[in-house]
Protein backbone atom coordinates (compact mmCIF):
# COMPACT_ATOMS: atom_id res chain seq x y z
CA UNK A 1 0.00 0.00 0.00
CA UNK A 2 1.26 3.48 -0.90
CA UNK A 3 2.51 5.77 1.87
CA UNK A 4 -0.34 8.17 2.68
CA UNK A 5 2.21 10.82 3.68
CA UNK A 6 4.09 10.64 0.40
CA UNK A 7 3.67 13.94 -1.50
CA UNK A 8 1.81 13.87 -4.81
CA UNK A 9 4.03 14.62 -7.80
CA UNK A 10 2.51 15.61 -11.14
CA UNK A 11 4.09 16.01 -14.57
CA UNK A 12 2.56 18.42 -17.07
CA UNK A 13 3.20 17.41 -20.67
CA UNK A 14 4.02 20.97 -21.69
CA UNK A 15 7.09 20.62 -19.46
CA UNK A 16 8.24 17.40 -21.14
CA UNK A 17 10.83 17.79 -23.89
CA UNK A 18 10.05 15.78 -27.01
CA UNK A 19 12.97 13.60 -28.15
CA UNK A 20 13.66 11.53 -31.24
CA UNK A 21 14.39 7.81 -31.18
CA UNK A 22 17.97 6.84 -31.97
CA UNK A 23 18.57 3.53 -33.69
CA UNK A 24 21.29 0.94 -33.42
CA UNK A 25 19.78 -0.76 -36.47
CA UNK A 26 16.78 0.97 -38.06
CA UNK A 27 13.97 -0.08 -37.72
CA UNK A 28 14.87 -3.28 -35.87
CA UNK A 29 16.86 -2.37 -32.73
CA UNK A 30 16.42 1.01 -30.99
CA UNK A 31 18.85 2.53 -28.53
CA UNK A 32 17.69 2.88 -24.94
CA UNK A 33 14.94 0.27 -25.28
CA UNK A 34 14.36 -3.48 -25.02
CA UNK A 35 14.28 -5.62 -28.16
CA UNK A 36 13.21 -9.28 -28.03
CA UNK A 37 14.68 -11.73 -30.53
CA UNK A 38 12.95 -15.08 -30.31
CA UNK A 39 12.91 -18.40 -32.10
CA UNK A 40 12.90 -22.16 -31.72
CA UNK A 41 16.08 -24.00 -30.64
CA UNK A 42 18.42 -24.64 -33.54
CA UNK A 43 16.89 -22.00 -35.82
CA UNK A 44 19.92 -19.72 -35.56
CA UNK A 45 18.77 -16.83 -33.37
CA UNK A 46 21.97 -16.73 -31.30
CA UNK A 47 24.18 -17.08 -34.39
CA UNK A 48 22.25 -14.24 -36.00
CA UNK A 49 22.64 -12.00 -32.93
CA UNK A 50 26.37 -12.74 -32.77
CA UNK A 51 26.70 -11.79 -36.45
CA UNK A 52 24.98 -8.48 -35.66
CA UNK A 53 27.32 -7.95 -32.70
CA UNK A 54 30.36 -8.80 -34.82
CA UNK A 55 29.42 -6.22 -37.45
CA UNK A 56 28.96 -3.56 -34.80
CA UNK A 57 32.42 -4.17 -33.29
CA UNK A 58 34.08 -3.44 -36.64
CA UNK A 59 31.72 -0.74 -37.91
CA UNK A 60 30.43 -2.89 -40.76
CA UNK A 61 27.02 -1.98 -42.18
CA UNK A 62 24.07 -4.17 -41.19
CA UNK A 63 21.57 -5.40 -43.81
CA UNK A 64 19.33 -2.67 -45.26
CA UNK A 65 21.49 0.03 -43.67
CA UNK A 66 22.87 2.71 -45.94
CA UNK A 67 26.11 3.24 -44.09
CA UNK A 68 28.35 1.75 -41.45
CA UNK A 69 28.62 3.18 -37.95
CA UNK A 70 31.64 3.73 -35.72
CA UNK A 71 32.95 0.48 -34.15
CA UNK A 72 31.36 -0.07 -30.75
CA UNK A 73 31.61 -2.34 -27.73
CA UNK A 74 29.07 -5.08 -27.04
CA UNK A 75 28.29 -6.99 -23.84
CA UNK A 76 27.18 -10.57 -24.43
CA UNK A 77 25.88 -12.77 -21.60
CA UNK A 78 24.99 -16.38 -22.30
CA UNK A 79 23.83 -19.18 -20.04
CA UNK A 80 23.63 -21.78 -22.81
CA UNK A 81 26.84 -21.66 -24.89
CA UNK A 82 30.45 -22.06 -23.84
CA UNK A 83 32.56 -18.96 -24.36
CA UNK A 84 35.60 -20.85 -25.63
CA UNK A 85 34.08 -23.63 -27.71
CA UNK A 86 31.01 -21.88 -29.17
CA UNK A 87 30.81 -18.11 -28.72
CA UNK A 88 34.43 -17.23 -29.58
CA UNK A 89 34.53 -19.39 -32.76
CA UNK A 90 31.25 -17.85 -34.00
CA UNK A 91 32.55 -14.35 -33.38
CA UNK A 92 35.82 -15.09 -35.16
CA UNK A 93 33.95 -16.62 -38.10
CA UNK A 94 31.83 -13.46 -38.33
CA UNK A 95 34.93 -11.25 -38.32
CA UNK A 96 34.35 -9.64 -34.92
CA UNK A 97 36.84 -7.46 -33.10
CA UNK A 98 36.84 -9.66 -30.00
CA UNK A 99 38.48 -6.95 -27.90
CA UNK A 100 35.16 -5.09 -28.15
CA UNK A 101 33.06 -8.08 -27.04
CA UNK A 102 32.77 -8.13 -23.25
CA UNK A 103 31.30 -10.65 -20.80
CA UNK A 104 30.41 -9.99 -17.16
CA UNK A 105 32.14 -12.68 -15.09
CA UNK A 106 29.52 -14.92 -13.47
CA UNK A 107 31.94 -17.43 -11.97
CA UNK A 108 31.27 -16.28 -8.40
CA UNK A 109 27.75 -14.92 -8.74
CA UNK A 110 25.16 -15.54 -11.45
CA UNK A 111 23.73 -12.51 -13.21
CA UNK A 112 20.05 -11.52 -13.27
CA UNK A 113 18.09 -8.70 -14.88
CA UNK A 114 17.98 -6.90 -11.53
CA UNK A 115 21.76 -7.09 -11.02
CA UNK A 116 23.45 -3.73 -10.50
CA UNK A 117 26.49 -5.05 -12.42
CA UNK A 118 24.61 -4.62 -15.71
CA UNK A 119 24.48 -0.83 -15.40
CA UNK A 120 28.01 -0.74 -14.01
CA UNK A 121 29.39 -2.74 -16.96
CA UNK A 122 27.55 -0.67 -19.57
CA UNK A 123 28.78 2.57 -17.99
CA UNK A 124 32.37 1.35 -17.55
CA UNK A 125 32.76 -0.06 -21.07
CA UNK A 126 30.58 2.39 -22.97
CA UNK A 127 28.84 -0.57 -24.60
CA UNK A 128 26.09 0.33 -27.06
CA UNK A 129 24.52 -3.14 -27.11
CA UNK A 130 23.78 -5.46 -24.18
CA UNK A 131 22.66 -9.02 -25.02
CA UNK A 132 21.15 -11.65 -22.71
CA UNK A 133 20.87 -15.21 -24.01
CA UNK A 134 18.41 -16.58 -23.12
CA UNK A 135 16.04 -14.31 -21.22
CA UNK A 136 14.69 -17.25 -19.20
CA UNK A 137 18.07 -17.76 -17.53
CA UNK A 138 18.35 -14.17 -16.31
CA UNK A 139 14.88 -13.46 -14.95
CA UNK A 140 15.96 -14.35 -11.41
CA UNK A 141 15.53 -17.50 -9.34
CA UNK A 142 12.64 -16.09 -7.30
CA UNK A 143 10.69 -14.70 -10.28
CA UNK A 144 8.03 -16.64 -12.18
CA UNK A 145 8.21 -15.36 -15.76
CA UNK A 146 4.62 -16.49 -16.37
CA UNK A 147 3.23 -14.18 -13.66
CA UNK A 148 2.75 -10.59 -14.79
CA UNK A 149 3.00 -9.14 -11.28
CA UNK A 150 6.44 -10.74 -10.85
CA UNK A 151 7.93 -10.11 -14.28
CA UNK A 152 6.83 -6.46 -14.66
CA UNK A 153 9.10 -4.99 -11.94
CA UNK A 154 12.10 -6.87 -13.34
CA UNK A 155 11.46 -5.64 -16.86
CA UNK A 156 10.88 -2.12 -15.58
CA UNK A 157 14.31 -2.11 -13.96
CA UNK A 158 16.17 -3.26 -17.07
CA UNK A 159 14.14 -0.81 -19.18
CA UNK A 160 15.25 1.97 -16.84
CA UNK A 161 18.89 0.92 -17.25
CA UNK A 162 18.52 0.94 -21.04
CA UNK A 163 16.95 4.41 -21.01
CA UNK A 164 19.46 5.84 -18.52
CA UNK A 165 22.54 4.57 -20.39
CA UNK A 166 21.18 4.84 -23.93
CA UNK A 167 22.28 1.26 -24.52
CA UNK A 168 20.23 -1.07 -26.72
CA UNK A 169 19.15 -4.13 -24.72
CA UNK A 170 18.49 -7.33 -26.68
CA UNK A 171 17.03 -10.34 -24.90
CA UNK A 172 16.93 -13.67 -26.70
CA UNK A 173 14.02 -15.97 -25.94
CA UNK A 174 12.46 -19.26 -26.95
CA UNK A 175 9.02 -19.77 -28.48
CA UNK A 176 6.17 -21.79 -27.06
CA UNK A 177 4.09 -24.19 -29.13
CA UNK A 178 0.56 -23.52 -27.94
CA UNK A 179 -0.44 -20.13 -29.33
CA UNK A 180 -1.70 -19.30 -32.80
CA UNK A 181 -1.08 -15.55 -32.86
CA UNK A 182 2.50 -14.33 -33.16
CA UNK A 183 2.32 -12.02 -30.13
CA UNK A 184 1.53 -14.99 -27.88
CA UNK A 185 4.29 -17.29 -29.15
CA UNK A 186 6.97 -15.87 -26.86
CA UNK A 187 7.72 -17.98 -23.82
CA UNK A 188 6.46 -16.52 -20.55
CA UNK A 189 4.10 -13.68 -19.74
CA UNK A 190 2.78 -11.48 -22.57
CA UNK A 191 4.22 -8.61 -20.51
CA UNK A 192 7.68 -9.55 -21.82
CA UNK A 193 6.67 -8.67 -25.36
CA UNK A 194 4.66 -5.70 -24.10
CA UNK A 195 7.80 -4.23 -22.49
CA UNK A 196 9.79 -4.62 -25.70
CA UNK A 197 9.58 -1.86 -28.31
CA UNK A 198 10.64 -4.26 -31.05
CA UNK A 199 10.05 -8.01 -31.34
CA UNK A 200 11.96 -10.02 -33.94
CA UNK A 201 11.37 -13.69 -34.71
CA UNK A 202 13.93 -16.00 -36.31
CA UNK A 203 12.69 -19.04 -38.18
CA UNK A 204 13.33 -21.51 -40.97
CA UNK A 205 12.13 -21.03 -44.53
CA UNK A 206 10.17 -24.10 -45.58
CA UNK A 207 11.84 -26.13 -48.32
CA UNK A 208 15.21 -24.39 -47.88
CA UNK A 209 17.16 -26.20 -45.15
CA UNK A 210 19.90 -23.60 -44.79
CA UNK A 211 17.78 -20.46 -45.16
CA UNK A 212 16.44 -18.51 -42.20
CA UNK A 213 14.57 -15.24 -41.83
CA UNK A 214 14.41 -12.63 -39.10
CA UNK A 215 10.95 -11.07 -39.23
CA UNK A 216 9.65 -8.12 -37.23
CA UNK A 217 6.32 -8.87 -35.59
CA UNK A 218 6.12 -5.72 -33.45
CA UNK A 219 7.49 -2.20 -33.68
CA UNK A 220 6.18 0.59 -31.45
CA UNK A 221 8.60 3.21 -32.72
CA UNK A 222 8.66 2.98 -36.52
CA UNK A 223 7.09 1.10 -39.44
CA UNK A 224 7.88 -2.62 -39.33
CA UNK A 225 10.97 -3.51 -41.28
CA UNK A 226 11.23 -5.97 -44.13
CA UNK A 227 12.12 -9.59 -43.35
CA UNK A 228 15.89 -10.15 -43.49
CA UNK A 229 17.25 -13.46 -44.73
CA UNK A 230 20.42 -15.30 -43.82
CA UNK A 231 21.96 -18.69 -44.53
CA UNK A 232 23.46 -21.21 -42.11
CA UNK A 233 25.32 -23.44 -44.50
CA UNK A 234 27.52 -26.06 -42.74
CA UNK A 235 30.14 -25.59 -45.45
CA UNK A 236 30.26 -21.80 -45.64
CA UNK A 237 28.81 -20.67 -42.30
CA UNK A 238 26.68 -17.57 -41.72
CA UNK A 239 25.79 -15.25 -44.59
CA UNK A 240 23.26 -12.41 -44.98
CA UNK A 241 21.17 -12.80 -48.15
CA UNK A 242 19.03 -9.66 -48.18
CA UNK A 243 15.29 -9.17 -47.76
CA UNK A 244 12.80 -12.01 -48.14
CA UNK A 245 9.06 -11.87 -49.00
CA UNK A 246 7.76 -13.59 -45.86
CA UNK A 247 5.37 -12.40 -43.15
CA UNK A 248 5.55 -13.23 -39.44
CA UNK A 249 2.48 -15.48 -39.62
CA UNK A 250 3.86 -17.36 -42.62
CA UNK A 251 7.16 -17.89 -40.84
CA UNK A 252 5.53 -19.21 -37.66
CA UNK A 253 3.00 -21.43 -39.42
CA UNK A 254 5.52 -22.91 -41.81
CA UNK A 255 3.07 -22.33 -44.66
CA UNK A 256 5.03 -20.52 -47.31
CA UNK A 257 2.97 -19.36 -50.30
CA UNK A 258 4.38 -19.82 -53.76
CA UNK A 259 6.11 -16.67 -54.93
CA UNK A 260 5.56 -16.20 -58.64
CA UNK A 261 5.28 -13.41 -61.15
CA UNK A 262 2.08 -12.24 -59.40
CA UNK A 263 4.04 -11.45 -56.25
CA UNK A 264 6.66 -9.58 -58.25
CA UNK A 265 3.90 -7.63 -59.96
CA UNK A 266 2.42 -6.80 -56.54
CA UNK A 267 5.76 -5.38 -55.40
CA UNK A 268 6.09 -3.31 -58.56
CA UNK A 269 2.47 -2.18 -58.24
CA UNK A 270 2.97 -0.86 -54.70
CA UNK A 271 6.23 0.85 -55.59
CA UNK A 272 4.50 2.69 -58.42
CA UNK A 273 1.29 3.54 -56.54
CA UNK A 274 2.99 4.79 -53.37
CA UNK A 275 5.93 6.55 -55.00
CA UNK A 276 4.15 9.90 -54.67
CA UNK A 277 2.65 9.34 -51.22
CA UNK A 278 -0.03 7.56 -49.22
CA UNK A 279 -3.12 5.91 -50.73
CA UNK A 280 -6.34 4.53 -49.27
CA UNK A 281 -6.03 0.76 -48.67
CA UNK A 282 -9.47 0.16 -50.24
CA UNK A 283 -8.36 1.95 -53.40
CA UNK A 284 -5.18 -0.13 -53.59
CA UNK A 285 -7.07 -3.41 -53.11
CA UNK A 286 -9.59 -2.50 -55.80
CA UNK A 287 -6.99 -1.39 -58.29
CA UNK A 288 -4.80 -4.44 -57.56
CA UNK A 289 -7.79 -6.73 -58.12
CA UNK A 290 -8.30 -5.21 -61.55
CA UNK A 291 -4.75 -6.34 -62.31
CA UNK A 292 -5.49 -9.85 -60.96
CA UNK A 293 -3.41 -9.33 -57.81
CA UNK A 294 -5.08 -10.90 -54.78
CA UNK A 295 -5.32 -9.13 -51.41
CA UNK A 296 -3.13 -11.71 -49.64
CA UNK A 297 -0.38 -11.26 -52.24
CA UNK A 298 -0.62 -7.50 -51.93
CA UNK A 299 -0.31 -7.69 -48.13
CA UNK A 300 2.78 -9.92 -48.39
CA UNK A 301 4.39 -7.41 -50.74
CA UNK A 302 3.45 -4.60 -48.32
CA UNK A 303 5.26 -6.26 -45.43
CA UNK A 304 8.31 -7.08 -47.54
CA UNK A 305 8.54 -3.40 -48.52
CA UNK A 306 7.97 -2.28 -44.89
CA UNK A 307 5.10 -0.01 -45.93
CA UNK A 308 3.38 1.62 -42.91
CA UNK A 309 -0.39 1.66 -42.45
CA UNK A 310 -2.56 3.98 -40.37
CA UNK A 311 -6.18 4.89 -39.78
CA UNK A 312 -7.64 8.32 -40.46
CA UNK A 313 -11.30 9.35 -40.51
CA UNK A 314 -12.29 5.69 -40.03
CA UNK A 315 -10.41 4.66 -43.20
CA UNK A 316 -7.17 2.71 -43.52
CA UNK A 317 -4.29 4.17 -45.54
CA UNK A 318 -0.99 2.74 -46.69
CA UNK A 319 1.87 5.20 -46.40
CA UNK A 320 4.63 6.13 -48.77
CA UNK A 321 7.58 3.82 -49.25
CA UNK A 322 9.83 4.27 -46.19
CA UNK A 323 13.27 5.71 -46.66
CA UNK A 324 16.12 3.56 -45.44
CA UNK A 325 17.84 5.07 -42.46
CA UNK A 326 20.93 4.40 -40.35
CA UNK A 327 21.46 6.56 -37.31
Amino acid sequence: MADQNEPLKLIRMNEVEATEIDWLWYPYIPYGKITVIQGDPGDGKTTCVLAIAAALTTGAALPESKAAAEPMSVIFQTAEDGLGDTVKPRLVQSGADCERVIVIDESEKELSLSDIRIEQAITLTGAKLFILDPLQAYIGADVDMHRANEIRPVLKRISAVAEKTGCAVVVIGHLNKGANKSQYRGLGSIDIQAAARSVLTVGRIKGKPYTRAIVQGKNNLAPEGAAIGFELDPATGFRWIGTLPVTIDELLSGIMPERDSTYDRAVDFLKAELADGEKAAAFLFEKAASKEIQERTLRSAKQALAIPSFKRDKKWFWGALPQQKNE
